[in-house]
């Protein structure tokens, strides 16, 4: 982005925005003073910690304007301009929507239980064929990462992906209203944040809100295989379209093929095109068509989006193969974990070839609620000691799951472990590990399973 402080000022409707501004080009945007660079307006924020607090140490790293409350006017600084507003998230919000409409892209959302970093990234990808693209970095997904999204923006920008997340009612209403997609996507409806929610009826309920902003010439791009998604589309004026595994979706996938490294298919829409994603598990396919029928909608042809998928990069920690220390192979999704999407893992995993054994480390999956007992005991359907012969367990709610194993498994097979004994499974686990093995790491980002993979790749 490239505005000047008056036109920041008169966007966000600043208190003292007729006040006379010096001309001073601010180049990005910035939260966090450690992250800022030089150019950067500064948005001091309040929660845990005040953001007003760290004014000098964005100065120093190169802050040449600032949003600033009026609450905190006695301590605003003088060294640059202050743009004084009543609430400094608010108006972050309305400076990144002012953007949006500056540079006015076609602007594709995309939410859901599971998937939707991937689906976000392979959406990126394919329309970059084509396009000019930006899209969420990171999981810069909630109400101060949409618009840090929206404003991160070159002004050439043709197409801007938005990841959205979520786990309370309403967030999405606001997020979908904030950008207006041209295209809302929903990739599935799982058991994620329903601790909130308390069923998955009310989770697609919540999923749903991503069309309030749906323009009303917009597409609404979905998972058909998902009855709960079926049932709440009816109510969707908005042009729509459908993909899964079933043949009466808009696009549906066949002829599946997975292995360690990569996963193929054949979409019906173009039959005679097979694709192929650097990703293993058949569950990924349905993120492919998801971004298919984007790049459809956006009218790419299928050979530069075979190339697209065949080649995206995805986000870092999103079933990612990497190498141990012994020569092992680490199969790391340690960036978040949910029932659905551990048993999807678990089932991919468990058909790898390997000439040693599978081993498998999962974590502890947040934001249950008084279902997570049940829903870690539940991830045993997915165990089994003929195809993942170890399994390490650490968190306070997979003891459940260790309770449910014992009928299965020997007893010298499953080794669970509290939260705060992560240290003590890291030194079992290094101990055990050979070079023909494979691991699988899956837990919530909050159970740090990071440290495990760390342990493991030194």
């Amino acid at each position: 982005m490239k505005m000047q402080v008056t036109e920041i000022a008169k966007a966000v409707q600043a208190v003292n925005a007729a006040q006379v501004w010096p001309d001073v080009n601010v180049t990005g945007v910035a939260f966090d003073s450690r992250h800022l660079t030089a150019g950067d307006l500064f948005v001091p924020l309040t929660g845990t910690n005040d953001g007003h607090d760290y004014i000098q140490n964005a100065i120093d790293h190169g802050a040449v304007a600032t949003l600033w409350a009026t609450d905190h006017t006695d301590s605003a600084p003088s060294e640059l301009p202050v743009i004084l507003v009543p609430d400094t998230l608010t108006a972050l919000q309305q400076l990144g929507q002012y953007y949006l409409q500056k540079i006015n892209p076609k602007v594709v959302a995309v939410t859901g239980s599971n998937g939707k970093t991937t689906t976000k990234d392979m959406i990126a990808s394919v329309l970059s064929t084509q396009f000019n693209v930006t899209k969420t970095h990171a999981n810069f997904n909630n109400q101060i990462g949409v618009p840090i999204t929206l404003l991160s923006m070159e002004p050439n920008t043709e197409v801007v992906v938005v990841e959205m997340g979520m786990d309370h009612f309403g967030e999405l209403d606001f997020l979908s209203n904030l950008v207006q997609p041209d295209v809302a996507v929903i990739t599935m409806i799982g058991e994620a944040h329903i601790e909130f929610f308390g069923t998955r009826d009310k989770i697609a309920d919540a999923k749903m809100e991503i069309v309030h902003g749906l323009k009303a010439d917009g597409t609404f791009i979905y998972n058909g295989d998902e009855p709960l998604l079926q049932a709440r589309a009816k109510d969707v004026a908005q042009r729509q379209r459908t993909f899964g595994l079933n043949a009466d979706n808009t696009l549906s996938a066949s002829a599946i093929e997975t292995s360690r490294a990569t996963t193929s298919f054949t979409a019906s829409l173009w039959p005679e095109a097979p694709f192929t994603i650097p990703m293993m598990g058949a569950y990924n396919v349905n993120n492919a068509m998801a971004a298919l029928l984007v790049a459809d909608t956006f009218h790419v042809r299928e050979k530069p989006a075979q190339q697209a998928l065949a080649k995206f990069v995805p986000t870092e920690n999103r079933t990612e193969w990497l190498t141990g220390h012994n020569g092992e192979a680490i199969l790391s999704d340690v960036y978040n974990s949910n029932p659905t999407a551990a048993k999807r893992v678990l089932a991919a995993f468990a058909a790898t070839p390997v000439t040693g054994q599978r081993i498998a480390v999962l974590g502890d999956m947040l934001e249950l609620g008084d279902q997570a007992d049940q829903l870690h005991a539940s991830l045993a359907s997915e165990l089994d000691p003929e195809t993942i012969q170890s399994v390490y367990l650490n968190g306070e709610h997979m003891q459940a799951l260790a309770t449910d194993l014992a009928a299965k498994y020997p007893a010298a097979a499953i080794h669970y472990y509290p939260t705060h004994e992560q240290p003590q499974l890291i030194n079992d686990l290094k101990q055990a590990v050979t070079a023909d093995d494979e691991v699988l790491l899956k837990g919530s980002h909050g159970i740090h399973l990071e440290n495990v993979l760390a342990a493991l790749e030194v």
